[in-house]
């Protein structure tokens, strides 16, 4: 934890982050580097490392007066999925930490495997440790959670923030592997400020007479709003799994064909669905 040459006793005791241009290990380096020292140190090195070398936050097209911020990913799961390497690693195996950034993932592959009474199908209920001593020491610091419940927590936290929820690879040998894939917006490649060419004057609730087609998402929306019109555009974000921009152009869109109308302000609201619009 406190050592002033760690790696003399332990030479593998380092991350090795790389980071690649395209998404196989056999793309352009564009980056690396190692993070070494005791835990302290390296704790603190990663912390910033995060959030100046890999989040990523980018403001992405919602309407005409608004702009939502979409990370690629979950700094929180991220640093959690670090620390659980750093402290359930074999730091007998001469191999180091990889910390390997693609153009559409992160993985994190942690020497020694799952240990003592882990396995595969009990993952992540049942968890045993390697190193006694530096994880009691991990948690009594906040590096890690109490509770076990750091991977579910992890989980949660990609979903919310638009990721799918990362997979673990327990069937190589020596090695566990984390893998979260980068947040992907539907709106990524469109302009933020593309101009509107709808006519001014046109009516924008305009009545329709006829049912619309509705989109898959769309008819989620409407499904879901149908069992609880009371849900925050986030909560629906959640339930589909979908960034909250994407539900914002959604609801915005059913809006303006009649299928949706909001009644009283955001917190105290309720939404109301126009029946006849969807058959």
């Amino acid at each position: 934890m406190f050592g002033k040459d760690t790696r003399y006793n332990f030479p593998a005791a380092y991350i090795q982050y790389v980071k690649f241009a395209g998404s196989k290990v056999s793309s352009t380096v564009l980056a690396d580097t190692q993070f070494s020292g005791n835990l302290i140190t390296m704790v603190e090195d990663l912390n910033r490392f995060l959030k100046i070398n890999i989040i990523v936050k980018r403001p992405v097209f919602v309407s005409i007066l608004q702009e939502d911020n979409v990370f690629n990913f979950s700094e929180r799961a991220i640093r959690e999925f670090l620390m659980n390497a750093l402290m359930h690693r074999s730091y007998e195996i001469t191999s180091p930490i990889k910390f390997y950034q693609y153009s559409d993932r992160i993985e994190i592959v942690n020497p020694g495997g799952l240990y003592g009474n882990a396995r595969p199908e009990n993952f992540p209920n049942v968890s045993d440790y390697r190193n006694l001593v530096i994880a009691e020491s991990m948690r009594v610091m906040g590096y890690v959670n109490r509770f076990n419940r750091g991977i579910e927590t992890s989980q949660q936290d990609l979903i919310e923030n638009g990721n799918s929820p990362a997979k673990f690879d327990f069937h190589t040998w020596g090695v566990f592997k984390v893998i979260a894939d980068e947040a992907v917006d539907e709106v990524k490649n469109e302009p933020v400020n593309e101009p509107v060419n709808e006519p001014v004057n046109e009516p924008v609730n305009e009545p329709v007479n006829e049912p619309v087609n509705l989109t898959q998402r769309q008819n989620q929306i409407v499904a879901i709003l149908q069992k609880d019109n009371n849900l925050s555009r986030e909560n629906i974000a959640q339930k589909i799994g979908v960034t909250r921009s994407t539900i914002y152009r959604e609801i915005e869109s059913l809006k303006k064909i009649g299928v949706l109308e909001r009644k009283g302000s955001d917190k105290t609201g309720v939404w109301v669905i126009n029946t006849r619009m969807i058959g």
